[in-house]
């Protein structure tokens, strides 16, 4: 699989820190690939994410994307929609910046919006729909522009878990059925291990990777098959014993 997105010994320090966020962070990310971040508040995840949008550049190190044409979606926490546009109208904002324009864009629109089970929903505000509604939007608004890269910044933390879980494997399905490359941001453990293809843990700040694992449950999963499985249990405890350390260095600060 050749990589799609490399980062190699990135360094990012803020101006007026004392120390850098990220310490030499190196990764390969895949063409299709869909990889998690994982560790403790504060550890630089969103900074990686925030480098690969272009909205902040690295103090030092290299980062490649090796597609002169590749289209970056980014999906937050929050839906950050906006309240003066309809369904349609925002997930063709996301057109709108790629200047696609007209016929083209109301038909990618709807296609998205169908991709997330929105059909019959495009004329609602958001003030009109569910927590859960509002984030397929978001995810609309982000593959709309079929996009090379999709970023994912804990896109479902702020759900309930019977809505998280559902949204969950409906981003499953629409990244594998597109091909599309994605790279998680996420505190949840389980989360990781139904989507992603790695897990990539990284330490507490500054953040590095101090272990990788490779996901060993196929491309067809569900939480509840998942959760039968005993390998699964191993891994899950692997990960939360990888991540302590870091924890309880956050939590006595």
């Amino acid at each position: 699989m050749s990589a799609l997105i490399e980062l190699e010994g990135v360094v990012k320090q803020f101006p007026g820190d004392t120390e850098p966020v990220l310490a030499g962070i190196s990764l390969e990310v895949g063409r299709g690939e869909l990889v998690a971040l994982i560790g403790p508040s504060g550890c630089g995840k969103s900074t990686v994410l925030n480098i690969l949008a272009g909205l902040i550049r690295v103090t030092s190190g290299t980062l490649r994307i090796n597609d002169r044409d590749a289209r970056v979606s980014y999906v937050f926490q929050r839906p950050r929609l906006l309240p003066w546009r309809k369904v349609r109208r925002n997930v063709e904002f996301s057109l709108e910046q790629a200047d696609v324009t007209g016929a083209a864009r109301r038909r990618a629109a709807e296609a998205a919006i169908e991709r997330v089970n929105l059909t019959g929903h495009e004329d609602k505000y958001p003030h009109q729909l569910s927590g859960g509604m509002q984030q397929r939007v978001a995810l609309a608004r982000g593959l709309a522009i079929e996009p090379s890269v999709l970023l994912l910044d804990e896109p479902f933390g702020a759900l309930d878990a019977l809505t998280r879980s559902y949204m969950q494997e409906e981003l499953l399905g629409i990244v594998r059925g597109t091909g599309t490359t994605a790279l998680l941001v996420t505190h949840d453990i389980d989360e990781a291990l139904l989507l992603a293809d790695r897990v990539l843990v990284m330490s507490s700040r500054p953040g590095r990777i101090k272990h990788e694992l490779r996901v060993p449950f196929g491309t067809e999963r569900s939480l509840d098959a998942l959760l039968q499985d005993p390998e699964y249990g191993r891994i899950r405890s692997e990960l939360r014993h990888l991540l302590r350390p870091e924890v309880v260095e956050e939590l006595n600060g």
